[in-house]
């Protein structure tokens, strides 16, 4: 998706909104065999060992070979559609291990502060922890290598800590206090990887929970969640996928399952080749298939975060509040190659119980379509959207919902950037306030640990002096105060900074109980539940 340039948009979008859209991928399929033996492929193959062949043997200078072919296999893709793609074998264990719901390394949470490493928390139960390693230690050395510089980024960190589980790396670490560094020789473990955020009650009613993508894990992680919170006297649930990209298909439909009755349709997908047709229904009982449920969805929300969504919808199980989702109903198939690279090759189109493909139109702009949302103002006023009466179908009692890109909400809630200024913007992308609050935790550890996580959340206050403190450390960094957007933006910069701490000393069990109240759908959506409610009543 294109780079947003809005300085309003871009302060919330490092918070909530990934914008790299995850691919929704088919488990359990696999192609019988590669090519399809038409006579137009077999020429194809042809004309490229041709063209490769001249290459190697005449060309001016010396050609790698290898790095031609993954360039002609990427500029290939181009031509079919955005999610159709290729991962090159190094890249491809990353790749997976975000929809694994696990990885091997050391079990760190980490950030990067002036081309620093540091932990902002060791997980739990992780090498790390066990080992001692605390929150804001700075990792100068991994196996004798220094690692800062402006070469450091997410990626260099992967490749530095992960590795098999069993292997052993050495890390030279800086600590406060400390004249020297300190040396820890970590054996890395297979460390969780979540992709149920958080869940908590909003009142003694009302449950949360936030799905952030669609792993291997998701739904055993969900059922744990909705479990607990009816234990915890939940009667009725907010399911939060806003900026969820999507993931596994399989998962999204036990999900749905888990909150539908009867064999309600699910999902359904059609591909060229027959083979690729399929449908999916509710077939178990779930834990929660009668109460009310609202599900939140943004320009974020994508693939099996569409298909619970319009599963819901189309069902009239559940309310859907927020705004236009992504509009991506296209079903990939992993393919591995020989080399360990991947081929993600879309297959199908799926679509919701009442027929309609979410699947928005592709053209030149498809990648740019996110900033068009934004400049044409449907972020802000729903009467921006136009469908035509081609695209009107109808859920299981007669509600009109449409097609032609993206699950439309059932309420319209407008992106609010009247606190959204340049300036928070810069301190938040340039990671000024995560480095501030991990610092300000571990300078005021043992009193914010004394507090608890309920009484931090209830009572903490951002004072004057920590906005003085935050002013201080971006003019360091050369950022250039703007008091009038500072005044501003003091209610976001206090509910960031407060969430921020939060976050560094209890995860994101502290951090979204704060962060939420800058969460627009989630505050109306407490007040929807009577609609909510009839809903679940007709069902």
């Amino acid at each position: 998706m294109g780079e947003i340039k809005n300085s309003k948009l871009q302060t919330r979008l490092p918070l909530f909104i990934s914008l790299g859209v995850a691919a929704g991928i088919l488990i359990g399929a696999t192609l019988a065999e590669p090519g399809s033996g038409r006579e137009s492929v077999s020429k194809g193959v042809a004309k490229i060992r041709e063209v490769l062949g001249y290459v190697d043997a005449s060309y001016v200078d010396e050609v790698d070979s290898e790095k031609l072919v993954e360039a002609a296999i990427t500029e290939m893709l181009k031509e079919l559609d955005p999610h159709t793609v290729y991962i090159p074998a190094e890249k491809q264990e990353m790749a997976a291990a975000e929809l694994q719901g696990s990885f091997e390394g050391i079990g760190i949470e980490f950030d990067i502060f002036k081309d620093t490493l540091y932990v902002v928390s060791p997980l739990s139960g992780g090498p790390s922890e066990k080992a001692g390693i605390q929150t804001g230690d700075k990792i100068i050395l991994v196996n004798g290598e220094e690692i800062s510089g402006e070469s450091l980024d997410y990626s260099a960190v992967h490749k530095y800590l992960r590795g098999p589980k069993g292997s052993e790396v050495k890390i030279s670490i800086k600590r406060k206090n400390e004249k020297n560094l300190l040396e820890f020789t970590l054996i890395r473990d297979k460390i969780p990887q979540h992709s149920v955020d958080v869940h908590y009650m909003l009142d003694q009613e009302v449950g949360y929970i936030k799905v952030s993508r669609f792993s291997a894990t998701t739904y055993a992680e969900f059922k744990s969640s909705l479990d607990d919170l009816i234990s915890k006297g939940m009667k009725k649930l907010i399911l939060d996928l806003q900026g969820n990209p999507g993931g596994y298909m399989n998962e999204a439909i036990k999900m749905a399952d888990e909150l539908l009755s009867g064999n309600k349709m699910i999902v359904y997908t059609k591909g060229r080749q027959t083979r690729y047709n399929s449908e999916a229904r509710a077939e178990r009982t779930g834990v929660f298939e009668s109460g009310p449920v609202i599900v939140l969805i943004d320009e974020g929300s994508a693939s099996a975060s569409e298909i619970v969504s319009g599963a819901l919808q189309d069902n009239d199980r559940a309310l859907i509040v927020g705004r236009r989702s992504f509009g991506k109903g296209l079903v990939q198939m992993p393919v591995s190659l020989s080399d360990g690279s991947e081929l993600r090759l879309t297959i199908s189109r799926y679509y919701t119980p009442s027929g309609r493909s979410i699947q928005k139109p592709i053209s030149a702009e498809y990648d740019s379509d996110y900033a068009t949302r934004y400049e044409h103002g449907e972020f802000f006023h729903a009467d921006s959207i136009k469908f035509a009466d081609s695209l009107k179908f109808e859920t299981t009692s007669g509600r009109i919902v449409y097609a032609g890109g993206g699950i439309m909400p059932d309420h319209f809630i407008a992106l609010d950037t009247a606190n959204s200024t340049n300036y928070l913007n810069q301190l938040v992308r340039s990671n000024i306030l995560r480095e501030y609050t991990v610092t300000y935790y571990e300078k005021n550890q043992k009193r914010i640990d004394k507090m608890g996580m309920d009484d931090f959340i209830a009572n903490f206050e951002v004072t004057e002096a920590m906005h003085n403190e935050i002013v201080q450390l971006a003019t360091k960094e050369g950022i250039t105060l703007n008091k009038k957007e500072l005044v501003q933006s003091l209610p976001l910069l206090n509910i960031y900074t407060k969430a921020f701490i939060a976050r560094t000393a209890w995860s994101n069990a502290g951090f979204y109980p704060i962060f939420n109240q800058t969460n627009e759908a989630l505050q109306a959506a407490i007040g929807l539940f009577d609609e909510a409610e009839n809903l679940a009543k007709a069902n």
